[in-house]
């Protein structure tokens, strides 16, 4: 755990991380079309369906893209009283879903999914996704279900990287940025993502697999040392048992006590920040 500036700004207080939880029932959900500066990126958007302005979300998919699944826990985040925008990171290839994949997503049993995905996600770059973040905020910025104000991120192993590059390109834009079983966030490389810390004003929860390939133990200290050192505001927590992937409930890394884990951590941020 750690802590660094603007520690006694922002924060509306702490409250029960479902304190005003609706049901999903009480969620409204459309697919609209973000304009960017290379296109047009479907996404979905959720909020609750009283139709007043609500603190914004970015959510950010993982490697698999927007799908049904997705989109439950989109709503489920909405049910906690906000607006949630979900883009298809993959547009410049097509709406999603750019890969076709099935129900439930098994690379074991299945090898060439993975065959089909690695270039989808070598081809989104660290810098392609800074400039599609810009389209992003201010389409929250312009949506009369967001209210005024900055929004918060969060991210889902590739997208847990997003979160990063989006909170150091945009600080003035976001609040609070959450990361789960996100892999490759310290590495060698100059785009690394932990080396954004230093323009990151957000506070930061990052919920790490225990049993991840791509996020080693070297890695893990080397992420929040960095937090650290930047005085980032943050909390990194390595979830014990958990794979990579484990929110995901339509892949076999699902973990359901580290899923209810992370949407405790992740509304409790929310609830601090807006």
């Amino acid at each position: 755990m750690g802590h660094g500036r603007g520690a006694e700004g922002g924060a509306a207080g702490p409250r029960s991380p479902r304190e005003g939880l609706l049901t999903m029932t009480d969620v409204q959900g459309d697919v609209v079309d973000v304009p960017t500066e290379d296109g047009v990126a479907d996404a979905y958007v959720v909020h609750p369906a009283d139709g007043r302005p609500r603190p914004g979300v970015l959510f950010y998919q993982d490697a698999y893209g927007p799908r049904p699944y997705l989109r439950t826990m989109a709503d489920r985040l909405a049910a906690a009283g906000y607006t949630v925008l979900m883009p298809n990171a993959f547009y410049r290839l097509g709406r999603a879903p750019v890969v076709d994949l099935p129900e439930f997503i098994d690379p074991g049993a299945d090898p060439t999914i993975w065959e089909r995905l690695g270039p989808v996600v070598a081809g989104l770059t660290p810098d392609l996704v800074r400039r599609d973040a810009g389209a992003y905020l201010r389409w929250l910025a312009d949506s009369p279900q967001v209210s005024a104000g900055p929004v918060a991120l969060t991210g889902y192993c590739m997208g847990a990287r997003l979160v990063l590059w989006t909170a150091g390109a945009h600080p003035e834009r976001v609040a609070a940025g959450a990361g789960f079983h996100g892999g490759r966030l310290a590495t060698d490389d100059p785009d690394s993502p932990h080396l954004e810390a230093p323009r990151i004003t957000a506070e930061l929860y990052f919920g790490h697999a225990d049993e991840d390939a791509s996020l080693p133990p070297e890695q893990v200290a080397r992420f929040e040392d960095a937090l650290t050192a930047a005085g980032v505001r943050h909390t990194c927590e390595v979830y014990a048992g958990a794979r990579h992937g484990y929110t995901q409930a339509d892949t076999p890394a699902y973990d359901g006590a580290a899923d209810e884990r992370h949407w405790a951590a992740l509304l409790d941020l929310l609830a601090r920040t807006f």
